[in-house]
């Protein structure tokens, strides 16, 4: 990928990475993903954040599915677990989830999977 990009595997076929940016989008179309799950809320990082409508539009402009499921750093409910279990049961994969370092988003994948369990 062409931005550096830290890609953290959590599964097979799902990846957790930082921020990403509208630019980014082709590049993790390039590199074989074909869904994006964003789970920052938007400003969280203040005003130099990118929005999340703002990389929607990259993404699937990229011909990327997009999903946004904002959750806090520290805690995610269990409706948003719940969410998450459904996203990542209508998501095309391979999936790459992001947040501000991609810990969240790893944390929230675990807990999603473990509901099948």
């Amino acid at each position: 990928m062409s931005q550096s990009v830290t890609l953290q595997p959590i599964a097979e076929d799902v990846y957790a990475a930082p921020q990403l940016t509208p630019e980014a989008m082709a590049a993790v179309a390039e590199a074989g993903f074909k869904s994006v799950m964003n789970n920052r809320p938007d400003l969280e990082g203040g005003p130099d954040q990118p929005r999340s409508a703002d990389v929607e539009a990259a993404a699937v402009a990229a011909g990327l599915a997009y999903a946004h499921l904002p959750v806090q750093g520290g805690y995610q409910s269990p409706e948003e677990i719940a969410q998450c279990a459904a996203l990542l049961k209508t998501l095309p994969r391979p999936l790459l989830m992001f947040c501000r370092s991609g810990a969240r988003s790893t944390k929230l994948y675990m807990q999603a999977v473990s509901l099948e369990d």
